[in-house]
């Protein structure tokens, strides 16, 4: 069974950066591929990227490339999610992720989620 659990998040500057991390525990990470999903007040959970299971394949949502940078050390089970230049509406709560098969993570059908860490961007 696997288990995630999304550390970081809280309240932060617009203008600054925020780094979130996915511990992964339960099975071998390096076993699955991965990825971050958000949703904001009100809207629907939106993808963010994802990561196979070595690295060798990063995909982002078009809309954020530039600013969201996703990697993952399979040493520590980690997987990141660092945000630069944070703007308001990057609030959210932002979920981890992940499925043997990329293609799942990136359509929204991931086996295994974490229950998710909220981030708050103060103007």
């Amino acid at each position: 069974q696997v288990q995630l659990a999304e550390i970081g998040g809280g309240v932060v500057q617009a203008g600054t950066m925020t780094r979130l991390s996915c511990a992964e525990s339960g099975r071998i990470i390096s076993d699955y591929a991965m990825g971050w999903f958000r949703q904001a007040p009100g809207k629907d959970r939106e993808y963010v990227g994802a990561i196979s299971q070595f690295g060798k394949t990063i995909n982002y949502e078009d809309s954020l490339k530039g600013r969201f940078t996703i990697s993952r050390d399979n040493s520590k089970n980690r997987l990141y999610l660092q945000i630069d230049n944070l703007k308001p509406e990057d609030t959210a709560v932002y979920y981890c992720a992940a499925d043997e098969y990329i293609g799942a993570v990136m359509a929204g059908r991931a086996k295994y989620w974490g229950p998710g860490t909220q981030v708050i961007v103060s103007p």
